[in-house]
C-alpha cells in the first residue's frame, strides 16, 4: 500500500512539506493508546537486542540524525521499532536553515540531496524536550548529534560545541560531534587532525560519564579516515558514526539536469551504499575491536543492515529509505535480521 502512496501522492508534493506532514503522523502514534498497539505489533525481537556504550539497544538498528531534528517524534520512532533514534543536528543557537528549496528526492535512484543547513530551535529547547523524553518508563534509546551555529566563526566553533554539550550531554544517551555536514559553511574543516583534536578533547571534557561520537565524512581520503579514526581512540572517545551525506553525484541513474536543478547539497540514500561500507571496513581496520562503530549510509533492507553488522558495526543507522520504505521500515529490517 505504501509504494502506492508514494508514487500517486507523496511523491508529488514537495519533500520537506511531505516529511513535516509525516512527522505529524509519526507524533500522533507516539502518544497512548496509539503507540502501545503500534508498539505491540512492531516490536523487535529480544534476539536483537545489543549492549554498547554503556546501553542496551532493542535492535541494531536506528534512525539517523536530520529525522528529528529537534526530538519531537521520537516516541513515534520508538513505536516503529527503531532501536535508538539520533535527534538532531542540534545548535547551540537556533537557526532557521538555509533557504527554501533545500530538500530534493531523486527518486530513480532512491536517493535524496539536501542542503538544510541544521535548522532547528537551538539547544535550550531540544534540552526542555530531552528532559521531558527522559522521564518515560519505555523509550528508545537518544543520541544527540551537535553542530557549529552558522552565525559562529569557525575560529570559535570548540565553545560553541562546548555550550551546546553543557546542556544536552546530561540529557543525551550517547553525544555525537558532527563536523561532516556539507550545508553550514566552514564545518568540514573542522575534520582536520590538527583542528579536531582539541575540539573533540573540549567537548569531551564538558561532556561527563555521556559516551562521545563524532561523525565523519565518506568524502574524506582513506588514510585521513584511518588518521580521523585513531584520533578518537586516542582522546578516549566511545565511538564513531560512518558516514555522513557525500558531495559526489558519481554513477547516478537520474536524469543529470534534474541532478544539476537541484544543485548543492549533501547526497543520501542507496548510491552511498558502497562507499559507506568501504569506510567501515577502513575504521574498523584500525580501532579497537570493543570500539562502537555506527554505520550508516546507504542502508535499505535487512541484508544489507546485516552486511554492515558483519563488517564490523556495533549497531547501524537508516534514513533516507523510510521515505521510500514507509512507516513498516524498521520492522521490516528487524523480522529479516531475525530470519538471517
Amino acid at each position: 500500500m505504501y509504494p502506492l502512496l508514494f508514487r500517486h501522492i507523496l511523491s508529488r508534493m514537495d519533500p520537506e512539506t511531505a516529511h513535516h506532514s509525516a512527522m505529524l503522523l509519526i507524533r500522533v502514534l507516539g502518544v497512548a493508546p496509539f503507540s502501545w498497539a503500534v508498539r505491540s505489533f512492531t516490536r523487535p525481537a529480544e534476539s536483537l537486542r545489543v549492549d554498547a556504550l554503556g546501553l542496551t539497544f532493542d535492535s541494531p538498528f536506528g534512525v539517523a540524525a536530520g529525522f528529528d531534528k529537534d526530538a519531537i517524534g521520537t516516541a513515534g520512532l520508538y513505536a516503529f521499532g527503531f532501536g535508538h533514534v539520533e535527534v538532531g543536528t542540534v545548535t547551540a543557537l537556533a537557526q532557521g536553515g538555509n533557504p527554501k528549496p533545500r530538500l530534493f528526492r531523486l527518486i530513480p535512484d532512491r536517493a535524496v540531496i539536501n542542503r538544510m543547513g541544521f535548522n532547528n530551535h537551538g539547544a535550550q529547547a531540544a534540552a526542555v524536550r530531552l528532559t521531558k523524553l527522559r522521564r518515560k518508563r519505555q523509550r528508545a534509546v537518544l543520541g544527540v548529534n551537535i553542530g557549529k551555529s552558522r552565525v559562529v566563526d569557525v575560529a570559535d566553533a570548540t565553545l560553541d560545541y562546548v555550550r551546546s554539550t553543557r546542556l544536552l550531554a546530561p540529557l543525551a544517551d550517547y553525544l555525537v560531534v558532527n563536523v561532516s555536514s556539507p550545508n553550514t559553511p566552514g564545518l568540514r574543516g573542522l575534520q582536520a587532525i590538527d583542528t579536531l583534536r582539541p575540539l573533540l578533547e573540549a567537548v569531551r571534557d564538558a561532556s561527563g560519564s555521556t559516551p562521545l561520537l563524532v561523525k565523519i565524512a565518506p568524502d574524506l581520503p582513506d588514510d585521513e579516515v584511518e588518521a580521523v579514526s585513531r584520533l578518537a581512540v586516542d582522546v578516549g572517545l566511545s565511538g564513531l558514526i560512518a558516514t555522513n551525506t557525500t558531495l559526489s553525484r558519481d554513477a547516478l541513474t537520474t536524469d543529470a539536469a534534474i541532478v544539476a536543478a537541484a544543485g548543492a547539497g549533501g547526497l543520501s540514500g542507496a548510491p552511498l551504499k558502497s562507499r559507506a561500507l568501504e569506510v567501515l571496513r577502513v575504521v574498523r581496520g584500525v580501532v579497537p575491536s570493543d570500539f562502537c562503530v555506527i554505520s550508516v549510509g546507504g542502508v535499505e533492507t535487512a541484508d544489507d543492515v546485516q552486511e554492515r553488522l558483519d563488517a564490523g558495526a556495533t549497531l547501524v543507522q537508516g534514513y533516507t529509505a523510510f521515505l521510500y520504505r514507509g512507516p513498516l521500515w524498521a520492522r521490516q529490517i528487524n523480522r529479516g535480521l531475525v530470519a538471517n
